[in-house]
């Protein structure tokens, strides 16, 4: 038996997959729709011209496009990612970035490879799908992360705000100014909206159930408590201020106290696969003796379920909710 470079031609065009989906993002909406830019997107656009109501509409439309296209059949399985990433792709254009990138890798799979035609059409889809979804969900989970990491000073800055006599729409907006994106965008898309005539307190609920941050629902509570009943909203979220980040500081010392036993669990999962690969590499014959006998192949399927309860159980166990 050798060994053949296949494998690592699959590995590389699935990762040629996720860079070229992040290049026609970045070429389509400008670099300041990336995570890692520094640029306020809301407020880029309205220095491009666009005027206050074309970019809410713009970003209103980006953010619950996907929320609402659950309904399409196997697209719901990427709808929620897209709709907390804010994914600026409608969902039709995401399809067919899918059927594009699936045509992409079915091409460098036929040049590259000499699989036979029906495991590289196979192999092409789920290349496609696999690495859009991947690329959504990699967004989603850092865009949530730098929010969670935002919002307790923006907190703060709101209750210096308000503590120098500022109104609660004010402090919104000042927000929305001040902070770094991807935080600034949606509370830009509240002040706008205030600004029209829409309950804070309500915007505020609806981007807390859009994102799934706890967090945000505690604000979004209390500034509809104190809209009801009145009280020293300053103080209010001062306390929240201070909520936050100790449930920040709580759930990264958690983090910490489970790093070992995720990485254990990595460790154990991959050494089987590690010492596959490290046989084969040493005698590629190793397996010649076996590979006739009728237990080999559901042997092998065996052990990949196995291998795939490990992750699921070691998931399981070092996932501690804060």
């Amino acid at each position: 038996m050798q060994l053949s470079a296949e494998p690592i031609i699959y590995i590389l065009i699935f990762v040629g997959v996720i860079v070229l989906v992040e290049g026609i993002y970045l070429v389509a909406f400008g670099k300041s729709i990336s995570l890692n830019s520094q640029v306020n997107r809301r407020l880029e656009m309205m220095e491009k011209g666009s005027t206050r109501e074309q970019v809410l509409e713009q970003l209103r439309k980006e953010m619950g496009q996907h929320g609402k296209s659950r309904s399409i059949p196997l697209y719901s399985l990427l709808a929620e990612k897209a709709q907390k990433a804010a994914i600026a792709f409608s969902p039709k254009q995401l399809m067919l970035i899918m059927a594009g990138l699936a045509v992409f890798a079915f091409v460098g799979l036929s040049v590259g490879t000499s699989t036979p035609l029906g495991v590289r059409v196979l192999a092409s889809i789920v290349i496609g799908v696999g690495g859009v979804f991947f690329w959504v969900n990699n967004k989603a989970k850092k865009r949530l992360a730098m929010i969670e990491e935002q919002l307790p000073d923006a907190v703060e800055l709101m209750v210096r705000s308000l503590r120098v006599g500022h109104p609660f729409s004010s402090t919104v907006q000042i927000v929305a100014q001040e902070v770094g994106d991807p935080l600034a965008t949606e509370f830009g898309i509240i002040a706008d909206e205030s600004a029209y005539g829409r309950d804070v307190g309500e915007a505020l609920k609806e981007m807390a159930e859009r994102l799934d941050i706890q967090d945000m629902r505690f604000l979004s509570v209390a500034v509809t408590i104190q809209q009801q009943s009145g009280g020293n909203l300053a103080e209010v979220l001062s306390g929240l201020a201070k909520v936050i980040r100790a449930r920040f500081r709580l759930f990264r010392r958690v983090k910490a106290i489970t790093a070992e036993a995720q990485w254990s669990g990595k460790f154990l999962s991959a050494f089987p696969l590690l010492a596959l690969i490290g046989l084969l590499a040493k005698d590629p014959n190793y397996y010649d003796s076996v590979m006739d006998h009728p237990w080999f192949i559901p042997a092998c399927f065996l052990v990949g379920i196995m291998l795939a309860i490990n992750l699921f159980v070691m998931r399981v166990l070092t996932n501690i909710k804060v």
